[in-house]
């Protein structure tokens, strides 16, 4: 009779243990989900920032050839106002 006690108290603590395990699997379920999602946004930000890179490294050189194509009082005083900003 005690052995039956036992094992009902016993049963009640092996449910809350299963509902709490199953909130565990249920919580990495979703930190899994969570986690992909934020390597895909970290994904789509490399490639973004790459892509803006190389868009400015293109300016940079046009830039360049617009000045060394300048006369040279003119890209001086361009040159001048540039550090002046800096």
């Amino acid at each position: 009779m005690i052995f039956l006690i036992y094992s009902g108290y016993m049963d009640a603590d092996l449910i809350k243990l299963e509902d709490k395990i199953k909130k565990l699997i249920g919580l990495c379920s979703d930190l899994r989900a969570e986690n992909s999602g934020l390597r895909d946004d970290l994904s789509a930000a490399h490639t973004s920032t790459d892509a803006l890179k190389t868009k400015m490294s293109l300016a940079s050189e046009k830039l360049a050839g617009l000045l060394a194509a300048m006369p040279d009082s003119i890209a001086d005083d361009i040159n001048v106002m540039g550090q002046e900003a800096s």
